[in-house]
């Protein structure tokens, strides 16, 4: 059976791949389907059938972002962390939603260091969802420091790594 954590990552990975990616048992849960939505509103062809899951990459660069675009995490707390990542190059703003557990967690722990990027962010009450991003054309590559030994939040930082030129650093503590 498939993993929800993996999942979620390998339909986000797919999305910025060059041509289709193929999964078998893939988890069909309300999580990985919000995920699949996600890359679905940013122009990535998703086909979900029987037991395969086929993404038609976009490359890095694919990504078709539309004004107005509003992305709905539902209760997902890793594609809500992650996907920031990928969007910190976005040329329009970009609010992302989830449901009321959801838009009660932190999310400061990955605005701020996309942040450094060039990236910026705006939180309900300065913490949670929803959240509204701006990307930026002028990306920079960080160095940052991970205290909380959070998967996302690395993820998360990775993702914009590959945004930018250059070479992005993270020095975290272990996690899972």
């Amino acid at each position: 059976p498939g993993d929800k954590s993996l999942s979620i990552r390998w339909i986000l990975i797919s999305s910025i791949s060059n041509g289709i990616s193929k999964a078998k048992n893939l988890l069909i849960s309300e999580d990985v389907l919000a995920a699949i939505n996600a890359v679905r509103a940013l122009g990535v062809k998703v086909i979900l059938k029987n037991n395969l899951c086929k993404i038609h990459g976009v490359g890095l660069k694919g990504y078709k972002y539309k004004k107005g675009l509003i992305i709905n995490a539902q209760n997902s707390g890793t594609l809500g962390r992650l996907i920031p990542g990928l969007l910190i190059d976005a040329p329009v703003a970009i609010k992302i939603i989830g449901d009321k557990s959801l838009s009660n967690r932190d999310f400061k722990r990955i605005t701020i260091p996309l942040t450094k990027f060039g990236a910026s962010f705006k939180l309900k009450n300065n913490f949670g969802l929803p959240l509204t991003l701006k990307g930026s054309n002028k990306l920079k590559p960080i160095k940052y420091y991970e205290k909380k030994g959070s998967a996302q939040c690395k993820s998360s930082i990775i993702f914009g790594g590959m945004r930018t030129e250059g070479t992005t650093i993270i020095k975290a503590k272990k996690s899972r």
